[in-house]
């Protein structure tokens, strides 16, 4: 037996924990070569990982911890979302409502409402600092923990948050194995989430909150399995309190509270006192925010990302060249409000024309509308994939493991200076994804058939 072969998992983790380390600690965005390297590598790790025969759960779940704890100590590198974050969280602390100010306005006057606030600013940058919050009010919950222990340290309110954050993984990972063994599908696939190197370095190291909406969603799933369909509203509005994403799914639970009652309108009370709770518990959420500018500022930042951004998209970008060749100029601002009618018209075919029955369906319903609404989207940040990931794992598709894996190409934008999105790359994702996305459906239409 080489001595690969007899030490090949000891060999694996130690190389994984080591280019953790290397990525959390000695790594700039702009090398893109080097994040490319460090990337691939980790993620051929982690499939040998999955795929070994030695390695137990328990030692899994280990590992799950411990490749977190790697970025304990380390300021994110690809991401400056965290400063606004800790920016917010520093505004509640100090009595302020972040939903009624912008940071430009403040350090325009010279006035420094938080500690560290010229830092602060300089590390969210200009466009962030110019416009209103957009994260809801459990997310700002999360933003006063870290302010409430490290009010005047910015290493300290990095820490905070991602404690909260690997806390939310751990809950993950406990109500996803309970979720799964309930579906009886291999209590391993939750691993396909917790060890992704996309995960780690996305949400613990550069501080994403997604875990937090997920962990929430998953335990909805599972209170909704039960048949416990009140907690699981209280639990979908707590996750719409974190990331608005969950208000996508709502129309699809019709049938499963509607069409799996014999009597229609009893299943269609159901459904009506499922999204009573879900609105009511998200309003009262938002009310100590409350104030006649909150709706119009939230309203204006939230529509921002259909009129005026745009990152890594997928058919929008087709859209946009028909535009200029067609108009001579970007359509954006009108490309932005037809979108989200495709999506609705998408959401309401797989709502009434897709068996969505049982829970494995459901959850295959809802990552189809979700995929469909970033194809069609004018931003896709990286750190959106972890929602269609998380639902993957409790259907028979994969395709949202190797849009992780091809993300990577869109962060050759910042290895340009200044930033500039070269399309080749985002064009290599997005064909490498359809190839696998279509593979996947052929193959699970001929499974059906047989």
């Amino acid at each position: 037996m080489s001595f690969f072969s007899k030490y090949k998992d000891v060999l694996l983790i130690f190389t994984s924990t080591l280019f953790y380390f290397i990525f959390a600690y000695f790594l700039e965005r702009t090398e893109f070569n080097k994040l490319l390297f460090l990337w691939f590598s980790l993620f051929g790790c982690f499939y040998l990982l999955m795929k070994s025969k030695t390695i137990n759960t328990s030692t899994l779940i280990g590992l799950t911890i411990l490749f977190r704890f790697v970025f304990l100590f380390a300021i994110p590198n690809l991401s400056q979302d965290f400063y606004r974050f800790i920016w917010d969280g520093r505004m509640i602390f100090e009595g302020l409502n972040p939903y009624l100010s912008l940071p430009e306005n403040y350090i325009q006057k010279g006035i420094q409402p938080v500690f560290e606030a010229y830092h602060l600013y300089e590390g969210m940058g200009e466009m962030n600092g110019s416009h209103y919050t957009n994260y809801p009010p459990l997310n700002q919950l999360c933003f006063f923990i870290a302010a409430l222990f490290a009010s005047k340290s910015l290493f300290g309110s990095v820490i905070a948050l991602r404690i909260i954050i690997i806390l939310a993984d751990i809950g993950i990972l406990y109500f996803g194995s309970k979720l799964l063994k309930r579906l009886n599908l291999p209590v391993k696939n939750i691993f396909w989430y917790t060890l992704n190197p996309f995960i780690i370095i996305e949400m613990t190291g550069n501080l994403h909150f997604e875990p937090v909406m997920l962990f929430f969603l998953v335990w909805s799933f599972y209170k909704l399995h039960q048949q416990k369909w009140i907690w699981a509203a209280i639990l979908i509005a707590c996750s719409v309190s974190v990331k608005l994403i969950p208000l996508l799914f709502l129309p699809i639970f019709y049938q499963w509270f509607v069409k799996k009652e014999q009597n229609w309108f009893f299943g269609f009370k159901k459904l009506t006192g499922f999204y009573a709770i879900i609105i009511t518990c998200t309003i009262l959420l938002f009310l100590p925010f409350y104030s006649s500018e909150l709706i119009a500022n939230y309203s204006n930042s939230v529509g921002l990302w259909f009129r005026n951004f745009e990152f890594n998209a997928s058919f929008y970008y087709i859209f946009r060249e028909i535009g200029y060749l067609f108009r001579g100029w970007n359509e954006i601002a009108i490309i932005g409000k037809i979108t989200p009618f495709l999506t609705i018209l998408f959401l309401g075919s797989i709502t009434f024309f897709r068996k969505n029955k049982s829970m494995v369906q459901l959850i295959t319903a809802l990552l189809f509308g979700l995929c469909f609404y970033y194809f069609t989207a004018t931003t896709v940040h990286p750190w959106y994939l972890a929602t269609p990931l998380i639902l993957s794992i409790f259907t028979k598709y994969r395709f949202p493991i190797i849009w992780t894996i091809v993300i990577i190409f869109s962060y050759q934008a910042y290895a340009n200076l200044p930033w500039k999105e070269n399309l080749w790359y985002v064009g290599l994702e997005y064909v490498i994804l359809y190839a696998i996305l279509i593979f996947e459906i052929i193959k699970n239409k001929r499974v059906i058939k047989l």
